[in-house]
């Protein structure tokens, strides 16, 4: 078997860029590969047209392109003709593409197409409680209309993507995100920086930063030697127009909470395994995600975590025995439960072994590229 994969980001040094959509579709590219099947990515919107070749993947690198009038028309045409003529000479058997922005609206393929469900623009919006643009929608609702089925990384994002959408429920197949758990292993879980909490994902809004500010000033009254470390690409805020986002977050931090905090931008994918192994606390506390990949590193190198209590979290953490689950805007108890944390050394020795025997049964990734297998296989008869 031959599988396609359409994104715009993936984990490489030539793709302009990455985050959990594309560590999730290498994680997959590569245990397929493993599994002796050929894989191909399309990685549109970057600087260049090249081909380079990574870990067994075919990496097809689409450079972007503007045009006089109708760019999001006519871009979608030149993406169409180019991966139907790898798709062609190739031998591919089925893509994937993921339904943000609904990249493959216009698009005619003579392979059956699967669209998961990384997370749609509507269902940001949704759990965002924001407007969206109607152009985004129809775009989204084409694409997915077009496509032969659908999966979907947590049954929460799946319910809420269907009811967006009106899609056919028989078509939907929940298969979570998946690790390498080898290259995810913490043998000094005991070893880290005591009273450093880490958060790790884009500074925007909807990923609860602005109540992380206010947790972390409650955290700081409590114990003065708490260190809060940021590590994400800063983004422009929605609802003020500010140009950057953490400079809200920065103006919510009390003189003394101030102190304490540092903020790294973005960091080397390379390199986050290690600020993760020196944490003392990760804390995720998102209104919108459809997973959260992070969370699930996290987990898997034995740290604890404080996550959101919105539904796909409660398929990746079971509150209070392999980490906490707490509505970002209570602000007091998700505090508390840090606090909690730092406090108890031996609590979050047991939580992150925990948390790491959760992640070997539910996401690992040589099993879930399997139920991958097995669900492209029925759409191929």
């Amino acid at each position: 078997m031959k599988i396609g994969f359409i994104t715009s980001e993936y984990p490489h040094p030539k793709v302009s860029h990455a985050a959990g959509i594309g560590t999730s579709i290498k994680n997959l590219a590569i245990a397929l590969v493993e599994k002796g099947i050929k894989v191909i990515v399309f990685v549109y919107h970057q600087e260049e047209d090249t081909v380079v070749f990574d870990e067994g993947v075919t990496i097809h690198l689409i450079a972007k392109k503007r045009y006089k009038l109708l760019t999001w028309y006519h871009y979608r045409k030149q993406l169409n003709w180019y991966i139907s003529n790898v798709v062609k000479e190739e031998g591919i058997d089925l893509l994937e593409a993921p339904d943000w922005t609904g990249i493959t609206a216009f698009m005619h393929f003579k392979v059956p197409i699967v669209i998961r469900f990384h997370g749609s623009d509507a269902y940001f919006c949704k759990l965002d409680k924001r407007k969206q643009k109607f152009k985004n929608f129809l775009f989204e609702k084409l694409a997915l209309k077009n496509a032969s089925a659908y999966i979907a990384p947590t049954t929460f994002a799946g319910i809420e993507t269907q009811k967006i959408f009106s899609l056919n429920k028989k078509k939907i197949k929940t298969i979570h995100y998946g690790l390498e758990l080898k290259k995810f292993e913490n043998e000094t879980p005991a070893i880290y920086n005591r009273n450093t909490i880490l958060y790790i994902g884009t500074i925007i809004r909807k990923k609860g930063v602005l109540e992380l500010a206010k947790i972390f000033n409650k955290v700081v009254e409590q114990n003065i030697d708490a260190q809060l470390i940021l590590i994400g690409n800063d983004a422009p805020d929605l609802k003020t127009g500010t140009l950057s986002t953490y400079a809200l977050v920065e103006s919510l931090f009390s003189n003394k909470a101030k102190k304490n905090v540092s903020y790294l931008g973005k960091v080397p994918y390379s390199e986050v395994k290690n600020h993760i192994k020196n944490a003392h606390v990760c804390v995720f506390p998102s209104f919108a995600e459809t997973l959260g990949m992070v969370t699930i590193e996290s987990m898997a190198l034995q740290k604890p975590v404080v996550n959101t209590s919105i539904g796909w979290a409660q398929e990746l953490i079971d509150d209070g025995e392999n980490g906490y689950l707490v509505l970002p805007s209570d602000i007091d108890l998700y505090a508390q439960r840090i606090l909690t944390l730092l406090n108890d050394e031996a609590l979050c020795i047991s939580i992150g072994k925990a948390a790491r025997r959760k992640v070997e049964t539910t996401f690992d990734i040589e099993v879930l590229a399997d139920k991958n297998l097995d669900y492209y296989r029925s759409l191929l008869k």
